[in-house]
């Protein structure tokens, strides 16, 4: 994410995000994403809590703004009318009483999202008038997966249309596509032949990799290794340690051929709808080292493959979080283990319960992203229609 001068707005439509953790960060910046695909103008302003630290670019949103500015009514006014937003997805609590009292006088349209009950503004003092009607009456729409908050909401007199019971704000995923006939031969060609898939692996993680392969062939003689590169120019390097240890290698897009002695096969990272489609279990690499930035697994889950990943997940950590307690992903430490688990996971039977969770983990933001990004269009374009009216 770029960091703008404060002093310009970009042109075209802006939508400003507002997270108070990583995980809604990620979610808004997606949803952000795909709006720029139907809505080529439109540039992602991000900002978030102090608290959460560093935080990396992040795909999806242009200008990263870091914390919002101190909540007094002169710093809320120069925000807004600097970046002129025409809309503003919140996620979560920390509500600002200054600022959402300059976006109501500047018109802003607003929805709140995802915010959970230990959330909830308090009343400080109970013989003061109670100002958090006013607070939240400035959203169009509250979005909350928590039937406590709707209900407290409520007694509030806000009207129930406006507050919404929704599901969990999640990232979501669009896996990418494949060659279907391609698909189709290598589903023939390699009928019931385990095989893993090790996706955007680094160099510096193949000496490791390559020893859990050689000890999962002991037991699993005709098991196949697919290394995803992360980068194309190691290569060559690749192929020449995979020599010095007696494994047969073919290159995927060199079009070496793929026979039943071929026990690692080597692609780059571009044709990962192919590969996720075809290995019944993943490794999400550049995560075998702690320091390394991990990946998001949800296209591999989308596509039934079950994931393993190393200690390395970096901001990607809340999502490993999830699927830990679903059971739809599991960490490895060393070779021995990543060994282990490719040789349990690859019965069917094993795999079957660990995709399905996966699947479930996946699916459960969906609706929700859906459901947002529909209704943003709709206020997006009733922004436009009313800055064209003369």
């Amino acid at each position: 994410m770029a960091k703008p001068s404060i002093s310009t707005r970009p042109v075209g439509e802006v939508l400003w995000v507002h997270a108070t953790n990583m995980e809604r960060l990620l979610a808004l910046c997606d949803i952000g994403q795909r709006l720029k695909a139907m809505r080529p103008d439109l540039v992602i302003l991000a900002t978030w809590e102090a608290d959460m630290g560093e935080v990396p670019g992040v795909e999806g949103c242009d200008f990263a703004l870091g914390p919002l500015p101190a909540d007094q009514s002169s710093e809320a006014k120069a925000f807004l009318n600097t970046w002129r937003p025409d809309l503003c997805l919140w996620a979560g609590g920390n509500l600002r009483r200054a600022l959402l009292r300059q976006m109501r006088e500047q018109q802003v349209p607003a929805l709140l999202l995802d915010i959970r009950q230990e959330e909830l503004p308090s009343r400080k003092l109970r013989w003061l008038p109670d100002q958090r009607h006013r607070m939240f009456s400035g959203f169009e729409a509250i979005l909350t997966p928590s039937s406590a908050v709707r209900s407290q909401l409520l007694r509030g007199d806000l009207s129930g249309e406006k507050i919404q019971l929704t599901g969990p704000l999640r990232i979501s995923t669009l896996p990418p596509g494949c060659n279907h006939d391609e698909l189709a031969e290598l589903q023939q060609n390699l009928g019931s032949r385990p095989l893993w898939l090790a996706a955007g692996l680094r160099l510096e993680e193949l000496p490791l990799l390559l020893d859990a392969q050689r000890t999962a062939l002991r037991t699993l003689h005709r098991l196949l290794l697919v290394i995803a590169l992360d980068s194309p120019d190691c290569r060559a390097r690749t192929r020449s340690l995979l020599r010095s240890r007696g494994l047969q290698c073919a290159d995927w897009d060199a079009q070496d051929e793929l026979n039943d002695y071929t026990q690692v096969l080597i692609t780059d990272s571009e044709n990962l709808g192919l590969w996720y489609r075809l290995a019944p279990i993943t490794l999400m690499a550049s995560s075998l080292q702690p320091q390394m930035p991990g990946q998001n697994p949800l296209d591999a889950l989308a596509l039934g493959s079950v994931v393993l990943h190393g200690p390395g997940t970096g901001h990607h950590q809340p999502i490993y979080a999830q699927l830990a307690q679903r059971g739809a992903a599991e960490q490895v430490k060393n070779a021995a283990e990543l060994a282990q688990k490719v040789i349990h996971l690859s019965a069917p039977d094993m795999a079957a319960e660990m995709a399905l969770a996966g699947w479930t983990a996946v699916t459960e933001g969906a609706e929700m992203t859906d459901q947002l990004i529909e209704r943003a269009q709709d206020m997006l374009d009733l922004r436009e229609e009313q800055n064209a009216a003369p």
